[in-house]
């Protein structure tokens, strides 16, 4: 056994009072706390992520039943089918469309020759003559209503036409109109005709 000088127990003090173990001490306490806390950092966290485990678990199972219904009551074949159908209605349709407007522009170029033909018609007159004027159209119109049995009869001061005498042979009978401005023309029509 080896001997000291000193008393071994002084030695042991002494050594442990020359050791400065306070602040070690310390850090052990604060590395425990930060421990501590840590734990139960990671604890709550992982509670949570359970949580949103759970939550999307639940949804996916409701989504996979509802992908399986929809699975297993799909009919591919009707699926097709409709396709099928809907494809052939669509080319009937672009068909039939293409015809009507083919149709179309072919009465566009009748109904323009059809137009020249009715503006050269009346650039030649009744007897199959040039127009002379708007003269020319007022005697037409003239002879036109004496043919029904109407004369009208010109204002001397204006030169309108004012006062119509309608003729009716099957009655027998006369009648005198005169001619407002204020009346329409339709009214008048109506009128003559009713007379005729």
């Amino acid at each position: 056994m080896v001997l000291f000088d000193e008393d071994p127990v002084t030695l042991i003090a002494q050594t442990t009072t020359n050791f400065h173990t306070r602040q070690d001490l310390d850090s052990l306490s604060r590395i425990s706390s930060s421990l501590s806390t840590l734990r139960s950092a990671r604890s709550l966290r992982l509670q949570a992520s359970h949580s949103t485990l759970s939550q999307l678990s639940r949804k996916l199972h409701h989504l996979s039943t509802a992908h399986e219904s929809e699975v297993t009551s799909h009919d591919a074949g009707a699926h097709g089918e409709r396709i099928m159908g809907l494809d052939s209605e669509k080319f009937r349709v672009a068909k039939q469309a293409s015809e009507v407007e083919i149709e179309g522009e072919r009465m566009e170029g009748e109904l323009r020759g059809l137009r020249r033909t009715l503006e050269a018609l009346e650039s030649e007159g009744v007897d199959g003559r040039a127009e002379k004027g708007a003269e020319d159209e007022t005697v037409l119109k003239l002879r036109v209503y004496r043919s029904l049995g109407i004369d009208a009869e010109q204002d001397a001061a204006t030169g309108e036409f004012n006062r119509a005498v309608i003729r009716n042979p099957a009655k027998g009978d006369v009648n005198v109109v005169s001619i407002d401005p204020k009346f329409s023309r339709y009214f008048y029509a109506g009128h003559f005709w009713g007379n005729i």
